[in-house]
């Protein structure tokens, strides 16, 4: 019996393993003080909050301030990413990546003068790569401000920046990106210097603004892109004009210029033309030439007026007298004058959504503050043939039970009756919501209910379902790549999402715990998705159901499959568990390995979650295991463990195959001579350095090449360090570089074989494959004339 410990010690280790399993189980979203549904701009918000206080520059007398602040950076960083964070809301942080701890912080200064320079700006909005294409793309005109964190030139012009952001307000949007947060999205859309400016227009290429950096400059600058048209009325065309915009349901706002009074500004009215673009037409008159017009409607002075659709001077209540110079104000006055959407109601609703794609607003009596901003959608949509509309639920409550709908909402319909629509999550502002209607009407994805939802019985295609939290940011960054997955699996998959909030029986039924949750039904097999909030990972993931690469293996087939056949067949085999955090990572890298694999090396995985006991019985400790079982007939058990510290697909791959007795053969100098320029056989040549990196990344797919070939054309490797005279002589200027040799019936010293202009072996192999064809005819001849 060994000695005996004290209860003091004992309540001692009791507390501190008390501490460790708390400090464990801290909650990121407490401890940045924000709610679960915190967008990314408040999550940024509250870490710099929490920056400026807590930081150990602030505290230096605190030994515990380095740990507490590393936490607080770590919840950051998680929470800010989409992946990463779903991750955590799934499984805590123990399905986070143990590499991704992470372990630095920036300085004090740092997070108080350069972090997210413009997040607590309004008139300045901070665009990600979530939402980035969606606003460039909506409609509006944009300036965006590509900045980076630590540019003291991007500081220097955030005042002046602020200052005309304030100037534009309404007339276009100012932005604003930190490539220090978005450093792809920067590189993809070109910018190489701080800060860069630039101006995005739908439809045509983004133009650089390379003036002097006043807000007068770039005030100059942004009205070229406002190509509204302000029309100068006078006697030969003010009615016939006026007619026109009216019988297009378009009114008139005039500004009339006179000795006295006041008129509007050539550039206000520039302004204010591309403010109300699409909702009126503006215009000016010149009272002092066009005197006898201007006393036609009753304008003595200088004055603006708004003359809705249908509106005569005899209806002076129709008629709106504007008492303002400000650009803004007008917009607002204006717009609050503009009659309201189409009002649906439940008699109209159904007939009107048959045949037509409609957006449609959803409201409870109150108006929303972006009501007035909804009168524009209209204008933005007509070239899309998306009608606008809305609907009381007040008034029509029947109507939107029916649909589910309880609170305000915009919804797109699809022109396909009453059931096929899609609501919308992203953010409250026209550019979200123009960008999603034009991608909902293009994309197969609805909203779904107790009554469209498909039960087992139902299912005579296949799937995709997503069970979301419209409060979920990463259930909002989903979203549209499910749109494009859609769009390319149209016929072939049915898609859908259900809200987890309003049919909460439902998610609970297929046991639903975190959001996002995608799930394929395919008839009664049922499959979560597990991979990057991405269409292309959704896409490789369905590509993969559909023709599995990696064998799922069980205690009995692992038996039978990995262990009862030797002689000679590999098994790569991955033992995961599925809240581990790593293991996620692994499992599209590991589908890409399987199929780059495929006939070369059997593919397999274990849930050790589900198969407990015979993991541990197999020896495996942590996750994810990677081994390769050899196929050894004297040694079933003999396996190889993958260590490497990269766990993409190539690299796992070399990996595998370097386990794999070689098919390429080293040449000499002498074998060089003698067997490719002096053989009688067809040769594929890989001319390499030991110390050329892309050399060994080309080395494992030159091994497939080679087996792909094998019995057809021989593959041979030159190590052109050791052999530099051989390869010299043969013209090897790079590495590595391919060469086909051909028999062609003669003897080869002179033929220095024919360049390949591909690493990948399946290229590589179609190349080849196609010459051999074309030869076949002449060898035939050869050997015909050699009998």
């Amino acid at each position: 019996m060994g000695p005996r410990v004290p209860p003091s010690v004992l309540l001692l280790l009791s507390s501190l393993l008390l501490l460790v399993v708390c400090s464990q189980s801290v909650d990121y979203y407490e401890l940045l003080k924000v709610s679960r549904d915190a967008s990314t701009r408040e999550i940024r918000q509250a870490f710099k909050r929490l920056a400026l206080t807590m930081h150990p520059d602030k505290n230096p007398g605190d030994s515990l301030a380095h740990d507490r602040f590393l936490e607080v950076n770590r919840a950051y960083e998680v929470l800010k990413d989409a992946d990463l964070r779903k991750k955590y809301d799934k499984y805590g942080e123990k399905g986070l990546d143990e590499q991704q701890q992470g372990g630095g912080y920036e300085s004090w200064n740092f997070y108080r003068y350069d972090f997210g320079i413009y997040d607590d700006d309004l008139e300045v909005i901070t665009l990600d790569s979530g939402d980035f294409e969606a606003a460039v793309n909506s409609g509006e005109i944009w300036f965006i401000n590509f900045y980076f964190p630590r540019c003291s030139h991007c500081h220097e012009l955030a005042p002046t920046w602020r200052e005309f952001a304030k100037e534009m307000d309404g007339v276009m949007r100012i932005g604003a990106v930190n490539c220090g947060d978005n450093n792809h999205l920067c590189r993809s859309k070109g910018i190489n210097s701080y800060p860069s400016l630039y101006v995005y227009k739908a439809g045509q290429r983004p133009e650089k603004f390379n003036g002097e950096r006043s807000k007068d400059s770039l005030v100059q600058f942004s009205m070229k892109f406002i190509t509204t048209s302000v029309t100068e009325l006078w006697q030969g065309n003010v009615f016939s004009e006026i007619e026109t915009a009216y019988s297009s349901g378009m009114g008139w706002l005039i500004t009339f210029c006179s000795d006295t009074g006041d008129c509007l500004e050539p550039r206000t009215r520039q302004k204010v033309a591309g403010m109300l673009d699409g909702l009126v037409k503006v215009g000016w008159m010149d009272c002092t030439s066009q005197q006898h017009l201007c006393d036609s409607f009753q304008v003595t002075s200088g004055a603006t007026a708004l003359f809705p659709p249908g509106s005569t001077l005899d209806q002076k209540g129709s008629v709106l007298w504007l008492n303002t110079l400000d650009s803004r104000e007008i917009y607002n006055q204006v717009i609050n004058h503009l009659p309201d959407l189409e009002l649906l109601t439940g008699d109209s609703f159904k007939r009107k959504l048959a045949h037509h794609r409609w957006l449609v607003s959803f409201t409870f009596g109150e108006k929303s503050p972006a009501s007035n901003e909804y009168k524009k959608l209209q204008a933005f949509l007509q070239g899309d043939h998306i009608q606008v509309g809305r609907v009381d639920c007040k008034s029509d409550l029947k109507l939107c039970q029916s649909l589910y709908i309880h609170k305000p909402c915009v919804a797109v319909f699809k022109g396909m009756g009453i059931h096929d629509f899609e609501i919308h999550h992203g953010k409250d502002v026209l550019y979200n919501i123009v960008g999603f209607a034009r991608d909902s009407v293009r994309a197969h994805v609805n909203t779904l209910r107790p009554d469209n939802f498909p039960s087992e019985k139902d299912r005579k295609e296949p799937w995709l379902v997503d069970f979301f939290a419209p409060w979920c940011p990463p259930c909002r960054a989903l979203l549209p790549e499910l749109r494009k997955a859609s769009i390319q699996l149209a016929g072939q998959m049915k898609f859908g999402t259900l809200d987890c909030t309003i049919h909460q029986n439902l998610c609970s039924m297929y046991n639903i715990q975190a959001y996002p949750t995608t799930v394929i039904f395919n008839g009664s097999s049922v499959h979560e998705y597990e991979g990057q909030h991405s269409a292309d990972g959704i896409l490789e993931f369905i590509q993969d159901l559909v023709n599995p690469s990696v064998m799922v293996l069980d205690p009995d087939s692992f038996n039978q499959r990995v262990k009862g056949r030797g002689g000679g067949q590999l098994w790569a085999v991955d033992f995961y568990a599925p809240w581990c955090g790593p293991c996620q990572a692994l499992i599209p890298e590991w589908r890409r390995m399987a199929r780059m694999l495929s006939g070369q090396i059997q593919v397999g995985s274990v849930d050790c979650k589900r198969f407990q006991t015979f993991c541990q019985t197999q020896g495996v400790r942590a996750y994810p295991e990677i081994r390769l079982y050899l196929g050894d007939p004297r040694n079933a058990d003999r396996y190889t463990t993958y260590n490497g510290w990269h766990r993409d697909a190539h690299s796992l791959r070399s990996w595998a195959l370097s386990s794999l007795p070689r098919v390429s053969v080293d040449l000499s100098p002498d074998s060089f001579r003698s067997q490719v320029l002096s053989g009688q056989d067809h040769w594929v040549l890989d001319f390499y350095a030991p110390w050329c990196g892309p050399c060994q990344h080309f080395a494992p797919e030159f091994e497939i090449l080679a087996r792909s070939l094998k019995g057809r054309v021989r593959a041979g490797k030159v190590d052109c360090q050791a052999h530099h005279q051989t390869c010299q002589s043969a013209g090897i200027t790079a590495y590595p570089t391919v060469r086909f040799y051909p028999y062609l019936g003669t003897r080869r010293h002179e033929h220095s074989g024919e360049y390949i202009n591909s690493r990948d072996a399946n290229v590589i192999d179609d190349i080849i494959t196609q010459r051999l064809q074309k030869l076949a005819p002449r060898l035939q001849n050869k050997n015909k004339d050699e009998l």
